[in-house]
């Protein structure tokens, strides 16, 4: 199950993905928003992301007017591995070598199509793990207040 969310900038984005997720028979959840009224980032970041945490969705997809707004937010919940992305290879790679959890996408960068591929490639990508898994390690450990150094 994907967790949906999006401020009013990424509404139109969001409902477009809904309409093709549910063309390739994948589940999701819509955390909001559900208009395209002014509609603030951070709250719908944190429900949707919230949902993955406590394991009621696999992954999240986000949207906003850049993507930016709303990978910080997403960011700053514990857990949350959020990757603001406009490009395949940011897209893929994210998953396979930081095994990120939450897509960020920007409605006002991309469009339809771009935003579908990117959507496909992260939920397709496996994590690689390995000498990757370090490194999500440190990630993890930096979350939890430790130095690296």
């Amino acid at each position: 199950m994907i967790a949906l969310g999006s401020d009013h900038a990424g509404f139109p984005l969001k409902t477009e993905l809904k309409n093709y997720l549910d063309s390739i028979g994948v589940e999701y959840k819509d955390f909001g928003c559900y208009t395209p009224v002014r509609f603030d980032y951070a709250i719908a970041a944190q429900k949707a992301c919230d949902a993955v945490v406590s394991g009621e969705c696999d992954k999240a997809i986000l949207c906003c007017g850049t993507g930016i707004g709303i990978s910080m937010a997403a960011n700053k919940i514990k857990g949350i591995r959020a990757a603001a992305c406009s490009d395949y290879f940011s897209a893929k790679y994210t998953r396979a070598h930081n095994d990120a959890n939450c897509l960020c996408l920007g409605a006002r960068v991309m469009g339809v199509g771009l935003a579908e591929e990117l959507v496909n490639v992260f939920l397709t990508t496996e994590f690689e793990g390995g000498r990757h898994q370090i490194r999500v390690d440190q990630i993890t450990a930096i979350e939890n207040g430790e130095k690296l150094y």
